[in-house]
């Protein structure tokens, strides 16, 4: 089995550059996720960790998991990837026309069920506080994150238990304190959020 680490190079997943993230933060590394996940095997085999260890905590009593929500776009692989290995259903979150994340296209989540929520990569879980905000308003109980890439700064925190694949330790910085833009090397932004 190989590690997650190893696969997101095999697929070209992790790119190295000036990038302008989803968070508005700037990196000197990408996680170009979907290049990974776009290979079935690879999205198993990357999750697999992840799945033991959750089911570990399950049957520990740790954790309790009725759904898996994924925001969109990131988290809808991962999300229905780590529900078929765990037989529970998942959905995803996605953005309205105003920018705003919501449930729609029929997903329901029954008051009191215990999510967890699923992410390709973790820089600020601002994605993932967002899902878990228009779940909870709904009556949901946030039991865990989830995700491929673990990529946050020291110090930032997280809500709930996370169940990372890997954790990557990358430049990350706010924009007036790029080194990057210091440099003078132009940023891209490859994401798909808007800022």
């Amino acid at each position: 089995m190989k590690d997650t680490i190893t696969l997101l190079k095999e697929s070209e997943a992790m790119l190295e550059g000036h990038f302008l993230l989803s968070s508005g933060r700037h990196s000197d590394r990408y996680f170009q996720c979907a290049r990974l996940l776009q290979y079935p095997d690879r999205a198993a085999e990357a999750l697999a960790g992840v799945v033991e260890r959750l089911k570990a905590d399950i049957r520990a009593g740790k954790l309790a998991v009725d759904a898996i929500v994924g925001p969109a776009m990131g988290g809808i692989i991962v999300a229905y990837e780590l529900a078929r290995q765990l037989g529970l259903p998942g959905f995803f979150t996605e953005r309205d026309d105003t920018g705003a994340m919501t449930l729609r296209r029929g997903f329901e989540i029954k008051r009191g069920a215990r999510v967890l929520i699923a992410e390709d990569v973790v820089t600020t879980g601002k994605s993932s506080g967002e899902s878990a905000a228009v779940l909870e308003a709904l009556g949901a109980k946030i039991s865990g994150l989830a995700c491929v890439v673990d990529r946050r700064a020291a110090g930032v925190p997280v809500s709930w238990p996370l169940y990372a694949a890997c954790t990557v330790e990358v430049g990350n910085w706010e924009q007036d304190n790029c080194e990057l833009c210091k440099k003078g090397i132009p940023a891209v932004k490859p994401g798909s959020r808007k800022l």
